[in-house]
């Protein structure tokens, strides 16, 4: 796994932004189509806004899918992945084919029908995140690192829904959904290239744990380390408690 480390989460933003798109770029040039796996929340706000600025890419040649979403939320509610992505990605680059999770649907019917049209080729770019509890996608620990369905429905723990409140997406513990449809941890690692975006120091914990510890269900993120193209992408203070030299730091 890759290690970069930017001095601030602009320039994190902006350096993965345009790894990412040369990954597309790259897949349109080699293949006349890119699909992609798209991640959410406040750690890829920046990011997507520089991808979409980013030049060069034919949308209509990108095939996007939807890494997770609440069961039950509406997608008129701010929390909403749907609207989300929406908003900060299919629409301002009219994105040509995209595949969202419906949460108002029933949710095992929702990953079977998703869940095929991605097995259908394989995904040459996923982006993603790191929970403050090392979640990955909404696989919260202990992760299921076996099933090898697509999606799957998981049950959110604490930890990960106080995350939510924190983020300013909720109100109140409450309100936050306790379950949700999330791409599986094999599914992920079945990219062709995973880049992984992850700025703040509320998550140095987290970073720590995934780099420098056991390789584990308990750490979700951990399974990273197994693939063949993984780059994760840090600020400083997301970094801050790596103990090791880090041979990639962007000053």
């Amino acid at each position: 796994m890759r290690i970069r480390v930017l001095p601030n989460p602009a320039r994190l933003a902006e350096a993965a932004a345009d790894e990412a798109a040369r990954r597309i770029r790259g897949a349109i040039r080699d293949r006349s189509t890119a699909r992609i796996v798209a991640a959410t929340g406040t750690s890829q706000i920046a990011f997507l806004h520089h991808l979409v600025h980013a030049p060069g890419i034919d949308w209509h040649q990108v095939e996007m899918f939807h890494l997770d979403e609440y069961i039950g939320l509406p997608i008129v509610h701010p929390a909403s992945f749907r609207k989300y992505l929406l908003e900060r990605l299919i629409r301002p680059v009219g994105l040509g084919t995209y595949h969202l999770l419906d949460g108002e649907r029933d949710p095992v019917a929702e990953c079977r029908e998703v869940g095929e049209k991605l097995r259908e080729r394989p995904v040459d770019v996923a982006f993603v995140g790191i929970g403050e509890n090392a979640h990955l996608a909404f696989n919260d620990p202990p992760a299921d690192f076996e099933t090898d369905e697509p999606y799957l429905v998981v049950r959110l723990d604490e930890a990960c829904r106080r995350q939510q409140v924190g983020e300013g997406w909720f109100a109140r513990l409450d309100e936050v959904p306790t379950k949700a449809i999330s791409m599986s941890v094999r599914q992920i690692l079945r990219a062709d290239a995973i880049i992984c975006v992850v700025p703040d120091r509320r998550k140095a914990e987290a970073v720590r744990a995934s780099v420098e510890g056991p390789i584990d269900a308990r750490t979700p993120a951990s399974i990273l380390r197994t693939h063949g193209d993984v780059t994760m992408y840090l600020d400083a203070e997301s970094a801050s408690l790596l103990t090791r030299t880090l041979e990639d730091s962007d000053g």
